[in-house]
């Protein structure tokens, strides 16, 4: 009845296709996740995001292979490359945001931070307003509340305009990615 020849004959091909299935499926289901935390981040850009954008990365490049590079702008192989890409793209954005966020060298985008310090100030004349008729009583208390009203608008200001550009940071990771892959794969299929 089951000729074990014939099984043997569908074994590698219904596992390569299983392992293409699985590698494509673990893409769209990273990417999901990388939208998902970016979809989802809530005020200041935390350090927790770069470890998450470092996951799905390391994640990423252990279990997923382009295919074969094939000439054709609309080969599977294309395809794969602008998923591949953008996720790469959107998984790196992510892990640099929190550091988009602190460092002004990282993120050199002329006159997007300048407003920020200001809505610190203003924050903090604000909740000595709010807290006036306490400030006889305990002025380290005040200065505490004023630091810290000070520090969350500033921070929330950043991460606003982080976020606003963050698109631009993974289009830009994105075609590196994607002009990187391409290239090494058009070396590897000249050598074969």
């Amino acid at each position: 009845m089951d000729d074990p020849s014939l099984q043997g004959a569908r074994s590698p091909a219904s596992t390569r296709t299983s392992h293409d299935a699985s590698g494509q499926a673990g893409v769209i289901g990273i990417g999901l996740a990388a939208v998902l935390t970016a979809a989802l981040a809530q005020g200041s850009w935390q350090w927790f995001a770069t470890y998450i954008g470092a996951t799905l990365l390391t994640v990423i490049f252990s279990f997923y292979r382009l295919p074969t590079w094939t000439p054709g702008l609309r080969s599977t192989y294309m395809r794969n490359l602008a998923a591949y890409s953008m996720v790469v793209g959107l998984c790196v954005a992510i892990a640099l945001a929190p550091m988009m966020q602190r460092w002004a060298w990282l993120f050199p985008m002329p006159g997007t931070r300048a407003g920020c310090p200001a809505l610190g100030t203003y924050e903090r004349i604000r909740t000595e307003a709010a807290l006036a008729n306490l400030s006889g009583r305990d002025v380290a208390a005040l200065a505490h509340a004023q630091n810290v009203q000070s520090h969350a608008v500033v921070a929330d200001c950043l991460s606003a305009t982080t976020t606003l550009w963050l698109p631009v940071y993974a289009a830009g990771a994105a075609v590196l990615v994607g002009l990187g892959a391409w290239s090494i794969d058009q070396v590897r299929a000249g050598k074969n």
